[in-house]
């Protein structure tokens, strides 16, 4: 039967191989092909197994290259490290099974003994090149031995339970001591993980951290929605990172950008493309930060989806769809979004700038989010910076959300905290006083072509728009808020700009401007004539604004 197997994988390892192995010449000529069976591993999911198959590993690594095939069976492992030029290649039916054991899995230096990301992990790298874990089989973390239910589960009333995430009721046992990541490749280059299916990770599931040349693809990502800290992707400080064809079902964010490195120098997180991937979480589907100490440039997600089943508890749909988050000191320059479907998450779009940690010279800027339809949301979109930060030059365009929210018209009257130093989320200031957008403390907002609907009769504006300057709203299509509320509220703004805007139906006011500090208002194409009036001030605006 080994024999067998050896002559498959070797007949194989043309197409195999090809596909998975950079920079390695053809196939053919890979000097070692070893089946992990030769070295003594057990497939039958009791018999740990780590050394014979570590053994394998460090061998072909040694003669310079080539791969190692894990033929079908369930194989016992704690934690395995992989070496440069290795192809790890999973047969269908293969499953790596992580030991339950966190004595299992060596602390590798670098990150802390301990916590959401620490130094045990089921496969690790480090400063390799050329690696590559391919393959139709499995790598499942067994992350259930680690979490439990919370003994004191929060329990909110249920007009509340907007702001719940489901994996908050669950907690790391064992002093938090777990694998996670479940992969980590830190300081390599030419790095590929495709076709594997990575299920129950105790923790975050793949981190890169400054990583240069990385390619993950057709990844299938399967942790319980109550998974704790269960990210699926966290590309950390890397350059030249694409993932593609991924589709990711976890307990925390899917697909996280992040901006820090235990193991050295905090390199920019840069060159990044996310593309046709589906995900779902009660997290955040695509989310850059936290942490965030660093800078973020050149990043691209499109033709994608982020969903949630209609049926499913609020507290396992998506708590935001695209997440951008800068509170920890670090920039962010030049992000595009665009081709995004999103299905019952709950907020479509925030984007936040904090200082959760100060440091000089932290911005956000240059964010173009284009295309993205959204149904089924049930908090409002965001963009709002703090009065010492502001995040500038967001783009908004083609954009179509439908809320299903039905907020009272008293919202729109509370009051909003700064929560300047607070950890970033969609639902941390409560409730918004607009049921579309709410933009405040930022400058050079633009929104062309974006329309927001209220599938249920909702009291509260379309757009507010609170300490914002030189911003362009044109071409809006807007529902009318349920009562007398105006479509639009402009406070304390500054050069504001509305163009090609329609009459909602049922409409009693357009645009409400508010505060002594409005000025620089301008009005251009719009049909607002049969409302009357069209304009009104209170809070100190004067018609010397418009």
């Amino acid at each position: 039967m080994q024999n067998m197997l050896r002559r498959d994988f070797l007949s194989l390892s043309m197409l195999a191989f090809g596909a998975g192995t950079q920079g390695a010449g053809p196939p053919a000529l890979l000097p070692f092909a070893k089946c992990i069976l030769d070295y003594g591993a057990k497939p039958d999911g009791k018999t740990l197994s780590t050394k014979a198959i570590q053994r394998a590993i460090d061998e072909v690594s040694s003669a310079g290259g080539g791969g190692v095939y894990a033929p079908p069976g369930i194989f016992l492992v704690g934690g395995l490290e992989l070496k440069s030029g290795v192809t790890f290649y999973l047969e269908a039916g293969c499953v790596l099974l992580g030991s339950a054991s966190i004595e299992d899995y060596p602390y590798h230096h670098g990150p802390p003994m301990k916590g959401d990301s620490n130094g045990h992990h089921l496969l690790f790298a480090q400063k390799s090149e050329n690696l590559t874990i391919c393959g139709p089989g499995t790598i499942d973390g067994q992350g259930t031995a680690y979490w439990q239910p919370k003994a004191t589960s929060k329990v909110r009333p249920s007009s509340e339970s907007w702001r719940d995430v489901y994996s908050q009721d669950y907690e790391a046992i064992n002093n938090n001591l777990r694998p996670s990541p479940m992969i980590e490749f830190a300081q390599c280059r030419n790095v590929r993980i495709s076709g594997v299916t990575l299920r129950n990770s105790a923790g975050w599931t793949v981190r890169t951290v400054a990583c240069e040349t990385v390619v993950i693809d057709g990844v299938r990502i399967r942790n319980p929605s109550f998974g704790v800290n269960t990210d699926g992707v966290d590309i950390t400080c890397s350059q030249n990172v694409q993932v593609s064809n991924c589709d990711i079902e976890t307990g925390d964010d899917a697909i996280c950008l992040k901006s820090e490195n235990p193991y050295g120098e905090v390199f920019p997180c840069k060159n990044i493309a996310v593309t046709n991937c589906h995900l779902t979480t009660p997290c955040n589907g695509f989310k850059i930060g936290t942490a965030s100490k660093g800078a973020f440039e050149n990043i691209a997600f499109s033709n994608s989806t982020i969903y949630a089943d209609t049926a499913s508890p609020i507290n396992t749909r998506p708590i935001g769809g695209i997440s951008i988050e800068m509170v920890d000191g670090g920039n962010i320059d030049g992000v595009v979004i665009s081709n995004i479907r999103m299905q019952n998450v709950r907020t479509a779009i925030f984007v936040r700038l904090g200082e959760r940690q100060k440091k000089a010279g932290t911005s956000l800027r240059n964010v173009l989010i284009d295309n993205v339809d959204a149904t089924g949301t049930t908090f409002a979109s965001s963009i709002t910076g703090i009065p010492e930060l502001r995040p500038s030059d967001v783009t908004l365009s083609n954009c179509r959300i439908r809320t299903v929210e039905q907020g009272p018209g008293t919202w729109a009257r509370r009051e909003i905290p700064e929560a300047a130093d607070l950890y970033p989320e969609a639902t941390m200031m409560g409730r918004l006083p607009a049921y579309g957008f709410f933009i405040r403390h930022a400058d050079r907002v633009r929104m062309h072509n974006v329309e927001c609907i209220t599938d249920r009769p909702d009291g509260r504006p379309a757009v507010v728009c609170d300490d914002a300057k030189d911003l362009i709203l044109a071409g809006l299509e807007l529902a009318a808020p349920a009562g007398d509320g105006a479509v639009v509220e402009l406070k304390n703004t500054q050069r504001v700009f509305i163009a090609g805007m329609r009459i909602p139906v049922g409409a009693k006011t357009i645009v409400q401007i508010s505060g002594a500090d409005s000025s620089g208002i301008s009005f251009a194409g719009n049909s607002f004539e049969p409302v009357q009036p069209t304009v009104t001030y209170i809070d100190g605006a004067a018609a010397a604004a418009l």
